[in-house]
C-alpha cells in the first residue's frame, strides 16, 4: 500500500512566554495607569482662568486615547 500521510495532524500552537503572560499586561497596566494620573493631575493643578472643567476633561479624554492608542494590544 501507499505510504500514509500524515495531513490531519496539526501542530499545537505555540503558547506565549511567561513574561507575555504575566509580566507585561501589569508594566502596560502600570504604565497607562501612571500617565493618566499624572497628565490628568497636572492639568487641574495648570488651571488657566476661564478654562473650568474644559481643560481637565480634555487632558484626562487625551491621556486616555494616547494610552489606550500605545498599549492596547498588550
Amino acid at each position: 500500500k501507499e505510504a500514509m500521510v500524515d495531513t490531519d495532524i496539526k501542530p499545537k500552537p505555540l503558547q506565549p512566554h511567561w513574561y507575555e503572560r504575566y509580566v507585561q499586561p501589569c508594566v502596560a497596566e502600570l504604565l497607562g495607569s501612571a500617565l493618566f494620573i499624572f497628565v490628568g493631575c497636572l492639568s487641574v493643578v495648570e488651571d488657566a482662568e476661564g478654562t473650568g472643567r474644559l481643560q481637565p476633561a480634555l487632558a484626562h479624554g487625551l491621556a486616555l486615547g494616547l494610552t489606550i492608542a500605545i498599549l492596547g494590544d498588550i
